[in-house]
């Protein structure tokens, strides 16, 4: 399936947009679209972007105030009664501060909660360490029945809420305070479970999810001119994982490097390595949070300083490239 860019992606004025922006606006046309969806928050609507929803719809928004655990399972006794409930939070607070209610009363019941949680990864920069959610791709990963989305823009954001009010499953939607590169269109197609080459490539694949496939991309332009011809896989569905689209371009280039704004260990990184170790003896490289927590500053210093941003990506790609060999079947 191809997969249009952005004209603007590679020029100096790129098109930029925090997704969370994209799931205000999808949000809106959900409830448009569907007078069962509701939405709930805990005290940020604004910062989340349901505020757009609230405005719309008053009397299908229930402020919950900071009350996040209440929150999960007053949308789950919802969900229960038929509506389509939407619960945002900053991911700090929702699924990480009510992790268990979002186990007992919509995964463990299969109910069709969408837990939204924004400002993740890093992309709360001044907050600091206590609100850069990292843990929260693993958290929910973990949770059986629950489907993990993580937009890579605020154009796909819109397009996944929306398939996310048709979804029968609990969801969880990983959003960012902070604005990034819009590398899609609106033509770029988007379905829960899939994954998309961005660009072909032979040497080594770049896989990466939410805010870190535009690095990738950047990434791969670089890797281009050191004469290694990277694919870049977008992967914005972690679970349930593209198995076929994730095999078939390691099968092609030999190697993989995964990419993310969140803890290697059970992320997208995790998931990719588990699932060589079942199908493909594959090389897989994974470039993250590696066991440590964020910090305050700046956005772009932060990407910087973890070793995030495309330069980093980009070095690390090439000497894991230099290092190891490429697969081939049957070794």
């Amino acid at each position: 399936m191809s997969y249009p860019l952005n004209d603007k992606f590679y020029t100096d004025t790129p098109d930029i947009e925090a997704s969370r922006v994209g799931f205000g606006a999808g949000l809106k046309k959900a409830g448009e679209l569907d007078e069962r969806v509701v939405a709930l928050s805990a005290d940020l609507a604004e910062s989340t972007h349901a505020h757009l929803f609230a405005e719309e719809f008053p009397n299908r928004f229930v402020e919950m105030g900071i009350a996040e655990q209440n929150m999960a399972t007053v949308a789950a006794g919802m969900a229960r009664a038929g509506k389509i409930p939407f619960a945002t939070s900053f991911a700090a607070f929702n699924p990480a501060r009510n992790w268990e209610q979002i186990k007992t009363t919509a995964c463990l019941n299969n109910l069709p909660v969408k837990i939204v949680g924004s400002h993740s990864g890093l992309t709360d920069g001044p907050d600091g360490g206590t609100h850069q959610i990292t843990e929260d791709i693993a958290l929910t990963r973990v949770l059986p029945r629950m489907v993990v989305i993580v937009p890579g823009d605020s154009l796909e954001a819109e397009k996944a809420t929306l398939a996310m009010a048709k979804d029968l499953r609990p969801n969880y939607l990983r959003l960012a305070r902070e604005k990034t590169p819009i590398f899609s269109t609106a033509d770029s197609p988007f379905e829960i479970g899939k994954a998309y080459v961005l660009k072909v490539g032979t040497d080594i694949t770049l896989f990466g999810t939410g805010t870190m496939t535009h690095q990738c991309l950047a990434a791969a332009k670089m890797l281009e001119a050191q004469g290694i011809n990277a694919e870049v896989v977008h992967v914005p569905t972690i679970k349930p994982l593209d198995a076929e689209t994730i095999l078939g371009s390691i099968t092609k280039t030999g190697r993989a490097v995964s990419v993310e704004e969140a803890q290697i260990i059970g992320g997208l990184g995790g998931a990719i390595a588990e699932l060589l170790c079942e199908r493909m003896p594959a090389p897989l490289k994974r470039i993250g949070m590696d066991g440590v927590f964020g910090e305050s500053g700046d956005y772009a210093q932060l990407i910087e300083h973890f070793g995030l941003n495309a330069k980093a990506i980009t070095k690390k790609a090439a000497d894991f490239a230099a290092a190891v060999p490429q697969y081939k079947p049957g070794f």
